[in-house]
């Protein structure tokens, strides 16, 4: 094979620590490639896993190699020469901060709920209610951290729900769920509990319309 004509890309160096938007980037190409059908719901479900476990770009890199880039445009993760995320063209992800420090903070009701979500508590307690919020996106981060504090969240019964985090003298619960539904949302919850307590779980006969008809009747409204 002749090198010069066709060039490979160096592989992430190890060290490099992957950013929220690097996961994110990573998290959106499986969606697509689940969409497309190029990936089933089962093997869709453990990248996802991988991708919010992965520390480094060396980690991310792997599960999205056998796929092809959103728009159709394959680059290495983490951007030209493994650059940091804010370097690249891609644009920001605006997080919604909820933070509690001796009082309590709530977001429910009808509510549009954006790609990633920050919740703080110290000495309080945040509530996350998303049985009656409309997801544009298809996946959806908390990040959460309770400090002597408590972060709730309750999410619908049809929708996919997966977390990882740690708790120090203190609780990290997600009762994981799987919907039958390849184009249910999906909600990953991430965070670490120090004598306090982080649980997200599905809240009983509340359940999300199927996000593809929502998405639908979006679109239809906009054209007129």
């Amino acid at each position: 094979m002749d090198l010069e004509k066709h060039p490979q890309q160096p592989p992430p160096p190890v060290g490099i620590r992957a950013s929220d938007a690097d996961r994110d980037r990573v998290a959106d190409i499986l969606r697509d490639a689940l969409a497309e059908g190029r990936l089933d719901a089962d093997e869709h479900a453990e990248r996802i896993d991988s991708v919010y476990r992965a520390k480094t770009l060396a980690e991310l890199e792997p599960l999205v190699q056998d796929l092809p880039a959103v728009g159709g445009r394959r680059e290495p993760v983490g951007g030209a020469a493994y650059a940091p995320a804010d370097a690249t063209d891609a644009a920001p992800v605006t997080a919604e901060n909820l933070i509690a420090v001796f009082s309590s903070s709530t977001r429910k009701g009808r509510w549009r709920v954006g790609r990633r979500t920050n919740a703080f508590s110290l000495f309080g307690s945040v509530e996350i209610d998303l049985t009656e919020a409309l997801f544009e996106q298809r996946l959806t981060v908390i990040n959460a951290t309770a400090i002597f504090g408590s972060v709730e969240v309750r999410v619908p019964e049809n929708i996919t729900l997966r977390g990882s985090g740690t708790g120090v003298f203190g609780n990290f619960e997600v009762r994981t769920l799987e919907s039958e539904d390849p184009q249910a949302p999906v909600v990953v919850v991430n965070g670490c509990s120090v004598f306090g307590s982080i649980e997200a779980k599905p809240k009983r006969g509340k359940l999300i319309a199927d996000l593809h008809d929502h998405i639908q009747q979006k679109l239809r409204k906009h054209l007129g």
